[in-house]
C-alpha cells in the first residue's frame, strides 16, 4: 500500500496532472475556438498575448511542478517497487513527462514561438493562423488527454 510521504507525493501528483489536463482541455474545448472565430489579425494578436501571459509563476509552478512531481515519483517508484501501484504510478509518470511535456517542448512551443514572428498584419498571416490553430490543436488534444490519463493512473494507483 502507497503511505507516508509517498502518499502525499502521489496525491500532489495527481493534483498537479489533473490541473495541467483542465488548462490544456480549456483551450481545446473553447479558447482557441474562440480565438479562431476572431479575424486572423485578431486571433494571432490575442495568441501572442496568451503566450506571453502563460509563462507566470504560477502557471509554470503547475506545468513544471507535474514535471518534476512524476519523475519523483518514477524514481521512488523504481527504488521502492511497491506491491501495488507500480504500474500506474510509472505509467502516470511516463504519460505526463512524455505525453504532457515532451509534446508541449517539442510540439506546441515551436509553435508558439513561431507564431511569435508573425506580423499579425501581413496578407499571408491568415493561411499561418488557419494552419496553426489545426496544428496547435491537435497537439493540444494529446497533451490534455495525457496529463488526464496521468492523473488517473496516479488515482488508481492509490486506490
Amino acid at each position: 500500500m502507497i503511505d507516508g510521504p509517498y502518499f502525499v507525493l502521489t496525491v500532489l501528483g495527481a493534483l498537479a496532472c489533473a490541473v495541467t489536463a483542465g488548462v490544456f482541455v480549456a483551450f481545446s474545448a473553447f479558447v482557441m475556438k474562440g480565438l479562431a472565430a476572431l479575424p486572423p489579425e485578431r486571433g494571432i494578436s490575442a495568441m501572442q498575448a496568451i503566450n506571453i501571459a502563460a509563462v507566470t509563476p504560477a502557471f509554470m509552478l503547475v506545468f513544471m511542478g507535474s514535471a518534476v512531481l512524476c519523475a519523483v515519483l518514477a524514481v521512488v517508484t523504481f527504488v521502492l517497487w511497491p506491491e501495488q501501484g507500480t504500474v500506474e504510478l510509472l505509467v502516470g509518470s511516463a504519460l505526463q513527462l512524455v505525453g504532457s511535456f515532451g509534446v508541449t517542448v517539442v510540439a506546441n512551443v515551436p509553435r508558439n514561438e513561431a507564431l511569435a514572428k508573425i506580423d499579425p498584419a501581413a496578407p499571408e498571416s491568415a493561411e499561418v493562423w488557419r494552419r496553426y490553430v489545426s496544428e496547435w490543436l491537435v497537439w493540444n488534444h494529446i497533451r490534455g488527454g495525457a496529463s488526464l490519463a496521468a492523473a488517473a493512473a496516479f488515482i488508481l494507483a492509490l486506490t
